[in-house]
């Protein structure tokens, strides 16, 4: 019988030893779980607030690349202006060089003509003292004389108006004081105040603009 009873107690040791070492383990067991779920909600954690860094990285860059591209604009923006008016101060540079090239080619004379306009005024002086009616045949050097003046005269006037120098007899014109000067104001009847009555000296242009203006007396109210 004690035979027996031993028997069964050595049969049931392995069990109660099992028993007793799964009730010892299971605690740890327990805790690694704990552990395990702690760090797969931290991974978890984690991974979620990689993503959201992911996210926002991009939007930064992107920030950064659109205030570049911002600042590149305006560059380019003020690089083309500033190109612009290069090329038109280009423009009109060059427009003023050539009417300047223009303008000494055309008034490049201007002095030279001046003292031509002396010579002319002998000329006119001369053929207008000779009296007409000593011009006959009974005085060939007289008549002689003043034809060759005559045709002096009119020799250089073709001359100055091949060059643009144009004369200016204002006898009756209004008064206009970038062409003529006047020497006095009288009044006279049967003329309109205003205009001119005499000249005095004749006057020139070269080319539309005034070289010597006509000296002349002007009609004014009585």
């Amino acid at each position: 019988m004690a035979a027996v009873t031993q028997c069964v107690r050595a049969a049931l040791r392995p069990r109660y030893s099992l028993l007793s070492f799964s009730l010892r383990t299971s605690p740890r067991l327990l805790c690694v779980a704990t552990q395990q779920q702690n760090t797969g909600q931290n991974v978890e954690e984690d991974q979620s607030q990689s993503q959201n860094e992911q996210k926002s990285e991009p939007s930064s860059a992107e920030k950064l690349l659109t205030d570049e591209k911002a600042k590149l604009e305006e560059q380019l923006k003020e690089v083309t202006d500033k190109y612009k008016r290069a090329l038109a101060d280009a423009e009109n540079v060059r427009q003023r060089s050539q009417k300047l090239v223009e303008e000494a080619k055309l008034y490049g004379i201007q002095s030279f003509c001046k003292d031509l306009l002396e010579v002319a005024d002998i000329l006119e002086k001369a053929t207008e003292s000779v009296p007409k009616e000593e011009i006959k045949d009974e005085n060939p050097h007289l008549k002689s004389l003043y034809e060759g003046l005559v045709m002096t005269e009119v020799q250089i006037q073709k001359v100055f108006k091949k060059h643009g120098l144009l004369r200016l007899n204002p006898v009756g014109a209004k008064f206009d004081p970038y062409e003529h000067e006047a020497l006095f104001h009288a009044p006279m009847e049967g003329k309109e105040p205003g205009t001119i009555a005499l000249v005095s000296k004749i006057g020139y242009k070269l080319h539309g603009r005034t070289l010597r203006p006509a000296l002349v007396g002007v009609v004014k109210d009585a």
